[in-house]
């Protein structure tokens, strides 16, 4: 019967066919390989986005430098109006028990919370996140902040998360007398 018993010649094309499927399955293969890391990014960022962000507070906190009356860690002690007094250029590394996935940090930068309070003390404009994970890589971003009182909320979405440091730079409303001042940073994780 005709579909069964078809005869074949030398030029079928079968090379061809055999040579597209190659192809084909080569393709699909490098763009795994290519789209495998945003397809992870994506996975993680859904599930940021998903669940509710859980706080979470560093077990130590340690300055490169800090005033006497205005020690680095006012900066997680859950008071908006108290402070971190130091200079531009100073760092503050925050160190946390067991490492997790770094969805948000939100800084209360300058003196305190509210506008009169806010103004009364230098802030810095521009500050340098810098994590380090459990297996010890450093994944850095930088931040820029409004020079308005309030808090401001930075998305990171780092995973692995042990250590975080926060570099101040760009220093606004420092005059003679007034210090860098760094009012609250609280740090969430994924739930």
């Amino acid at each position: 019967m005709w579909p069964f018993r078809r005869k074949v010649r030398a030029s079928s094309g079968r090379l061809t066919r055999l040579l597209v499927i190659l192809a084909v399955i080569l393709a699909l293969c490098a763009a795994g390989f290519f789209l495998l890391p945003a397809g992870r990014a994506l996975f993680e960022d859904t599930r940021d986005k998903l669940g509710k962000p859980v706080p979470i507070t560093p077990v130590t906190t340690t300055a490169t430098t800090e005033s006497a009356r205005h020690p680095a860690t006012n900066t997680t002690d859950g008071v908006r109006n108290s402070y971190w007094g130091t200079s531009p250029g100073a760092s503050v590394t925050y160190t946390f028990r067991t490492p997790f996935r770094l969805v948000d940090v939100i800084i209360t930068n300058g003196a305190g919370f509210t506008p009169k309070e806010y103004a009364t003390q230098g802030r810095a404009l521009e500050m340098d996140l810098e994590v380090t994970t459990s297996s010890g890589e450093k994944k850095t971003k930088k931040i820029t902040l409004a020079d308005k009182a309030g808090t401001h909320t930075i998305v990171t979405a780092f995973s692995d998360v042990k250590t975080v440091r926060l570099t101040l730079n760009s220093p606004a409303g420092l005059t003679q007398g007034r210090q860098l001042a760094l009012a609250e940073v609280e740090f969430f994780k994924r739930s």
